[in-house]
């Protein structure tokens, strides 16, 4: 890069900094994309002196609102509520809701500055949002996660709707959350819609849901090792995270052949030498979804199993990486570990779990390498459709639905290849999945004007 362009990378970063200094992750997120999309405006007329990027990175509108609830003992407990809805130029804002004492407005706006990419790659007329509190579901009773739900819906249902802003779950809003922010916004609105994703099958949920975000994430990399004649097949897979994502990508991964040796939590993370199968995965799934267990029991239970308390699972040897987990899991040196132990692919299937030098560690191997917006956009795919499914009142099938999760996984990898594709048949998935998350979104600001 000339050092012309980076100087305008750079005058563009000077802003944005001076706009959200106080928000790292945000500003993390937007660096990220600034350094593949900038250069990319430079060369088409068409973006030329319209700001649609610092238009982009500009919430249309952020809430900020008091959650006031009362726990099993009587007491009150204050929390804060938000809900960034950050572009809605190809249809309403859709993302996750999340609840984690980490929750604040900077870690929102990067998911949802990375929501309007990961939506617009996914093909579906879907926008960008965020929300959630900073609220802990760990601990709490099931009535007292209720009354904080009930709580958050009757400020939250003042803002969305099917046609304007479709949450759902994220870290701690899972089943049981979504039923109880659902059930107090069809009692508020007085009606029965396709408000929030993620809801129970009997009422309005879609068939693979909640595997769809660890699937797509898996026939994303299955994707990237087509392209190099490789496959699943006898590898070794090193997984973060023992959650949702974590579990289903895990679950996938054994049905392409691949063999599961980590998983992971808050407290450190599990090694199996001899793999993670499908009773050990059913264990995890009980163990975590159900009893809400710690994931150091999975030691406890089998003998092959080592746990390793207070790090990553990134120093294990393997063949391919999935972090799973949560933004910023994954550094340098862990980039560095995974490399010299020969892995030749990593997708993310959480949000930004690579940091910039880890990134830059990857992109500099020229190994396989997926950002979370492209390779995790299985689980927005998936919303989409339960949306389809809500609107036309229908239920489609669970192969008609994880057929048209494969579809447009692939449909993603082909647009960072696209945009993506270097000299020396090198494909930087992270160039190509900005660019061609970009150019959907700027090509419908343009149409719409300066609003």
């Amino acid at each position: 890069m000339d050092a012309k362009m980076q100087a305008k990378i750079n005058g563009f970063m000077e802003e944005v900094k001076t706009r959200n200094g106080h928000e790292p992750e945000f500003i993390q997120a937007v660096q990220e994309v600034a350094e593949t999309v900038i250069p990319y405006i430079a060369r088409k007329n068409i973006y030329s002196g319209k700001n649609i990027l610092l238009r982009m990175v500009e919430p249309e509108r952020l809430l900020s609102f008091r959650v006031s609830w009362v726990d099993d003992k009587g007491d009150i407990h204050v929390n804060r509520g938000y809900r960034v809805q950050m572009n809605s130029a190809i249809g309403p804002y859709k993302g996750g809701l999340r609840f984690h004492p980490s929750v604040n407005a900077s870690i929102l706006k990067f998911l949802a500055f990375e929501q309007v990419f990961k939506n617009s790659l996914t093909t579906l007329p879907m926008g960008g949002g965020k929300g959630g509190s900073d609220f802990d579901p760990k601990g709490k009773s099931d009535d007292e996660v209720m009354r904080f739900c009930h709580a958050f819906m009757t400020e939250l249902s003042r803002h969305i709707g099917p046609n304007t802003d479709i949450p759902a779950g994220d870290i701690g809003v899972g089943s049981r959350e979504i039923g109880f922010l659902f059930g107090m916004y069809k009692k508020i609105r007085n009606e029965f819609t396709g408000v929030l994703t993620g809801k129970g099958r009997s009422w309005g949920g879609s068939l693979i849901r909640p595997e769809a975000t660890g699937y797509g994430t898996v026939y994303f990399a299955q994707s990237m090792l087509e392209t190099k004649g490789d496959s699943f097949e006898d590898k070794t897979v090193a997984i973060s995270g023992s959650g949702n994502v974590a579990q289903y990508a895990a679950e996938k991964v054994l049905q392409l052949g691949g063999k599961v040796v980590t998983l992971s939590d808050s407290g450190g993370y599990i090694y199996d030498s001899e793999g993670i199968d499908r009773k050990k995965l059913a264990y995890v799934i009980d163990l975590k979804n159900n009893k809400r267990g710690r994931i150091s029991e999975y030691a406890k239970k089998y003998k092959t199993g080592k746990f390793v308390s207070g790090k990553t699972p990134w120093e294990v040897k393997c063949d391919i990486a999935l972090p799973c987990a949560t933004q910023n899991e994954l550094d340098g040196k862990n980039a560095k570990v995974l490399l010299k132990n020969k892995c030749i692919c990593v997708a993310e299937g959480a949000n930004m779990p690579s940091t910039p030098a880890a990134m830059h560690e990857f992109q500099k191997a020229k190994i396989l390498f997926a950002p979370g917006k492209a390779s995790n956009a299985g689980g927005v795919a998936t919303s989409g459709l339960e949306m389809s499914q809500n609107s036309l009142r229908i239920s489609w099938t669970r192969e008609e639905v994880d057929e048209k999760l494969k579809w447009i996984m692939s449909e993603i990898h082909d647009s960072c290849i696209k945009y993506g594709k270097e000299k020396g048949g090198y494909t930087d998935y992270v160039k190509g999945a900005n660019i061609a998350g970009f150019v959907k979104v700027a090509d419908a600001m343009l149409a719409q004007g300066v609003i």
